[in-house]
């Protein structure tokens, strides 16, 4: 594997051994109430060789949950139980943000302790089914946010960023991609608003823009990233702008000083390349499904400063070892990647140890 992998870099203020990072990845494994265990702890430590470990996604307020068993960032409860994750990341020798992931229309009453219908930019129901305790079931009309409410949802993201520090975090990423509710305000479709939050794209990146001034105002630029996912149409997102959008939501951020910009890139080179070129930090690069020779190229080719890999992560436990020393990768098991226990989630095998 090409040295570019394993030249040190910086992320804002967090110093990084190489370039090789763990994805976010939500893995349904938290308590009902949404504190971290032991057993997240034992999982995120024994990936603390990844470059940097991204959270699972983690809601910043109890409207922001939309599954099953999610860890929350916005209690007394929560702090402890990322701290102890925290704790065991670093004295593994890794460095760790928390993904703030408020769901917005996401979600359903059933997965949530407060049972109270989801909230969204607008009351447009979502295609699909949500998975809850009693099985598939339809995705409510969402409740449609106040002006006054956006301001204090915008509130609730500068309050667990500051409750992640507090945990031992070294950062937060706020997760603006995959439909869920920064991407929602973002879209034409989620986003039927009239007010200074809707229908031009100046007001649409507005939620988007306010959430990362509040975070970076509360704990620092350096430590704050952000996540996008250009045209990508998951949860039922429809974005018929995407190459006026992005440009103007990156051009927003830039002068945020923010440590990273994370892009899952949904396959339009042109706009990946002009992404790159109008940010002033540190790209982070998701290249879904292609393999690690083609991530490393991205690193070469001055797209990326760092890559994330998911499922890679999520199966091999010491993936930096293993793909150091060219040894063979462990398969990840799809039917363990969400709820559980320890089963494809703790008990990936490692490499032998070697002595000598």
């Amino acid at each position: 594997m090409t040295a570019a992998l394993w030249n040190p870099v910086t992320l804002g203020d967090i110093p990084l051994e190489h370039r090789l990072a763990m994805a976010p990845m939500t893995r349904d494994r938290s308590t009902p109430e949404g504190v971290p265990t032991e057993l997240n702890a034992e999982y995120y430590a024994q990936r603390a060789s990844m470059a940097l470990i991204i959270t699972e996604g983690t809601q910043p307020s109890a409207d922001g949950q939309g599954y099953l068993l999610t860890p929350g960032i916005h209690s007394e409860q929560h702090i402890a139980g990322w701290r102890k994750v925290a704790d065991a990341v670093h004295e593994a020798g890794g460095r760790m943000v928390i993904q703030l992931m408020h769901t917005g229309r996401i979600s359903h009453p059933d997965n949530t302790l407060h049972g109270r219908r989801p909230v969204a930019p607008s009351e447009v129901r979502p295609a699909g089914a949500m998975f809850t305790a009693s099985g598939p079931q339809e995705m409510p009309v969402p409740r449609e946010l106040s002006t006054q409410e956006v301001a204090a949802t915008v509130d609730d993201y500068r309050r667990a960023a500051a409750a992640a520090i507090e945990a031992g975090a070294d950062g937060v990423e706020i997760h603006g991609a995959n439909g869920y509710l920064v991407h929602q305000f973002l879209s034409s479709n989620a986003n039927l608003r009239t007010d200074r939050y809707g229908g031009s794209v100046e007001n649409r990146i507005r939620f988007a823009v306010e959430v990362a001034t509040a975070v970076a105002d509360e704990i620092g630029a350096g430590r704050t990233g952000f996540r996008i996912s250009p045209g990508n149409p998951f949860n039922d997102i429809v974005e018929a702008d995407t190459a006026e959008l992005y440009p103007a939501l990156v051009g927003a951020l830039a002068p945020l000083g923010l440590a990273y910009l994370h892009i899952a890139h949904g396959g339009d080179e042109q706009l990946l390349r002009s992404l790159r070129d109008a940010w002033p930090t540190a790209v982070v690069l998701n290249r879904g499904g292609a393999d690690l020779d083609a991530r490393v190229a991205d690193i070469e080719a001055g797209l990326a400063d760092v890559i994330t890999v998911g499922a890679m992560a999520l199966a091999n436990p010491d993936l930096v070892e293993r793909v150091r020393s060219g040894a063979p990768l462990n398969t990840p098991d799809p039917s363990t990647f969400y709820g559980g226990g320890e089963a494809g989630y703790t008990d990936y095998p490692k490499l032998p140890a070697t002595i000598g």
